[in-house]
């Protein structure tokens, strides 16, 4: 048995409803989607075994897997498991679009496709998705734990219980959810998959995930061998662990693994750039120029040595972060400590030595009080004088969405492995969110829309790249760092991969005896 502890708790086991990781994780060893992708980040076959795209890119034609089964379940007449048929996929993703789901996950497809016509079934193998115009994303947008296949008769019998009754074809099945106590899966015995060598997948027997909310306490039963991993160490023990370069302490040494790999989020500071916005028109930060200075001003790889013991990689790029195939940071290059830069550029904007500079307020939730403060130190060494308000993050996301956060600090977790996710946020014609900055660039929209409709993937890289350096030349951001996946393993388990999605992988976990 694979044991693992959800901090945050666990709303439902509906893929319809998989918004946070918690949700993800579980419902990712229960379902399935058409499209999966593998530990590079590449999109890969999963219940569809082969796909083509028409000419025009509109039309993507999926061949199903004829040998999937639905787990055994009261929902279907004789309790066993029928197989899964390309009228599901039908099913399945018109029900993320269908209002009365109430999906958080609707807007993957709104304005790409009808819920009409979008989805047909031309057999029991064959699928096919029409889009409206080209949108290349849209496998990666297939990936999604939302676009899980589940079965009609679930929703027929259970209706919103789906939720504590789920269904899929995944490797494995739900067996007990003792709500805010342990949720329990059992190995799926008749999973479609199997390993190179033929064997069946997936090698673990069961799953139990308990629902601590401290992390202290999850530690610490980590350390006991009660869990056999941990996601994420907390700041309060992070010293106790880990070396300020990000290496485990030699005490540690053997009695876990650390495993590290690049996640597809960036941290950043935001600045309110809509120029017909009184607060912007009364504020320096209007000034290209402020903003050029205020990422010049601070020592982002002293920073993560500091505050993150070398947990992720400071963002000396563009927005996009690593991790991604499109990123390139020779040909992004973005911004560097240059305190001499820095005060010459804030010379030029009029404030010599920061003179009649008034102070700036930088919005930050109290977890990242540290790196404000971090910053405004550093500010204050060429004449900016930084105010680090701190605020809950309800109300922070309140006043993103609304414009009136004039310089805020957020994070950006990829919802597909494809950069568009990071640079929609600058596309002027997209609302607040994903475009927190309001900014409004025609140029840039006009490349946003090309790359949309390139499938040419290194074409469509050398756009992404043009776009990245724009908001980098604009200084619509500070770019802090690229975030990294850091988990704790128990020295038994092996076949645990790691990506840049920070999915939780079980099918080819193994644990030995210790």
């Amino acid at each position: 048995m694979f044991r693992y502890n959800s901090a945050n708790g666990l709303a439902t086991l509906d893929p319809a409803f998989a918004k946070s990781q918690e949700v993800i994780w579980a419902v990712k060893q229960l379902y399935n989607t058409l499209v999966e992708t593998d530990s590079n980040l590449e999109i890969r076959p999963s219940l569809a075994k082969a796909w083509s795209v028409a000419a025009d890119h509109r039309t993507y034609t999926f061949h199903l897997r004829t040998d999937v089964y639905f787990h055994d379940s009261d929902i279907f007449p004789d309790g066993k498991g029928r197989r899964m048929t390309a009228q599901d996929v039908v099913y399945s993703l018109r029900r993320i679009m269908d209002p009365a789901t109430a999906s958080p996950g609707a807007w993957i497809f709104n304005g790409k496709l009808s819920a009409d016509t979008g989805f047909t079934a031309l057999n029991d193998s064959t699928f096919q998705l029409t889009l409206y115009r080209p949108f290349h994303p849209v496998l990666g947008i297939l990936s999604m734990q939302y676009c899980s296949i589940i079965p009609h008769e679930a929703i027929a019998k259970y209706g919103k219980d789906f939720r504590n009754h789920p269904c899929g074809t995944g490797p494995f099945r739900f067996f007990l959810w003792d709500e805010g106590q342990a949720l329990v899966l059992h190995r799926n015995p008749a999973y479609f998959e199997k390993d190179a060598k033929g064997r069946n997948l997936p090698y673990l027997d069961a799953v139990q995930v308990s629902f601590l909310e401290s992390k202290a306490s999850e530690f610490l039963l980590f350390r006991q061998g009660q869990l056999d991993f941990m996601n994420d160490i907390d700041a309060s023990f992070k010293d106790e662990v880990l070396t300020k370069q990000g290496q485990l302490r030699k005490e540690w040494i053997g009695k876990m693994q650390l495993s590290k790999h690049a996640y597809l989020n960036t941290e950043y500071l935001g600045f309110l750039v809509d120029s017909s916005n009184p607060l912007v028109r009364e504020s320096p930060l209007r000034l290209k120029k402020i903003r050029q200075a205020i990422n010049y001003g601070f020592d982002r790889i002293k920073m993560m040595t500091y505050l993150r013991n070398g947990i992720g990689t400071a963002a000396l790029s563009g927005f996009v972060p690593a991790g991604l195939p499109s990123f390139d940071s020779v040909k992004v290059s973005g911004y560097y400590y240059n305190p001499v830069l820095a005060r010459q550029l804030l010379r030029e904007a009029g404030y010599p030595d920061g003179k009649g500079l008034p102070v700036i307020k930088l919005l930050s939730i109290p977890s990242y009080a540290d790196l404000g403060n971090y910053l405004a130190n550093q500010l204050q060494e060429i004449g900016m004088h930084i105010e680090v308000e701190v605020v809950q993050k309800s109300l922070l996301l309140e006043q993103t969405a609304k414009s009136q956060a004039l310089f805020f600090r957020a994070s950006w977790i990829a919802d597909y492995p494809d950069a568009e996710s990071y640079l929609a946020m600058f596309y002027s014609k997209n609302p607040a969110p994903p475009n927190y900055t309001r900014y409004h660039n025609p140029t840039f929209d006009q490349l946003y829309e090309r790359a949309l409709e390139e499938n040419n993937d290194s074409s469509r890289y050398v756009l992404y790249q043009e776009m990245d350096r724009m908001i980098i030349a604009d200084a619509v951001v500070v770019p802090l760092f690229y975030d990294e996946v850091i988990r704790l393993v128990q020295p038994n388990v092996s076949g645990l991969v790691n990506n840049g999605m920070n999915l939780l992988e079980l099918r080819t976990v193994q644990k030995n005896v210790p």
